[in-house]
């Protein structure tokens, strides 16, 4: 199996480390995993891990020490857009749990529906629509693949990151996520249908990763990083650049919080 090669692969190098936290970068945000000190893997060398992907992300795992807590943190994710295949972080994920974690901490790049949150804020996932209609566990054979979502993202682990926010002067709203399939954008007519739905932002990733850590036995929570407002809501040029760009704004507020997150574990 590819989790058990890539775990060879890994143990080799880590020895006795066991990360309790895992997280998943995402557009724009992939410099935050130079922060942890340890051991840095290159996707190409692990088996079943992504392989391309998508510029804004950068293809490496780190397992290390950050803010006193074993960490591993994935500088890159694949999108369900690259392949259609909504399980693309399957192995990568598998590798986290049996690496002993606990914790699944994911963020993302995100348009906004609300003028409360603007570009450059943050927000604190409370659920999430999932508007493709895809599942990463679709194929799966046990009964497992029946995960009850009730609460996937944690509410011990929200109120943290709340805690952790409000200590630190972060403006950090809660909201709701739709996870849109990509690659192109969506329409003002399909972001009115998700307004009407109950979404208070829209991405592209995420989804499949919060069902699979579910699926592990992963607690997870997510923090997506607004890079615009959603189409027919604002007058940028939406554009995978524009998110490139507008990404580092949320960036550091985004390291504040997980630092504070973590010195709380």
């Amino acid at each position: 199996m590819d989790t058990n090669k890539s775990l060879e692969v890994i143990r080799a190098r880590i020895g006795d480390m066991r990360p309790k936290v895992g997280f998943i970068l995402g557009s724009g945000l992939g410099h935050l995993a130079d922060a942890v000190q340890g051991e840095v893997f290159a996707y190409s060398e692990l088996f079943g891990f992504p392989q391309g992907g998508v510029s804004g992300h950068t293809p490496k795992l780190v397992i290390g020490m950050l803010e006193g807590v074993c960490v591993a943190v994935f500088g890159g994710r694949a999108h369900y857009y690259e392949h259609g295949i909504a399980d693309a972080m399957r192995v990568p994920l598998e590798v986290l749990a049996a690496l002993g974690a606990t914790q699944l901490f994911v963020t993302n790049a995100a348009g906004s529906f609300r003028k409360d949150i603007p570009p450059g804020d943050l927000m604190l996932i409370s659920d999430h629509i999932n508007f493709s209609g895809r599942s990463p566990l679709i194929g799966e054979a046990t009964d497992k693949r029946f995960v009850n979502l009730v609460d996937a993202y944690d509410p011990d682990m929200r109120a943290r990151l709340a805690k952790v926010a409000l200590a630190a002067g972060l403006d950090l709203k809660e909201g709701v996520y739709a996870w849109y399939s990509g690659p192109n954008f969506e329409t003002p007519a399909e972001i009115r249908a998700l307004k009407i739905l109950g979404a208070d932002a829209v991405g592209m990733s995420t989804v499949p990763e919060v069902i699979l850590g579910r699926f592990l036995g992963l607690k997870c929570v997510a923090v997506s990083a607004i890079t615009n407002m959603a189409a027919g809501l604002g007058n940028e040029v939406i554009s995978h650049e524009h998110t490139k760009a507008m990404a580092p704004l949320g960036a550091q507020k985004l390291e504040q919080l997980i630092r504070g997150f973590l010195r709380g574990s």
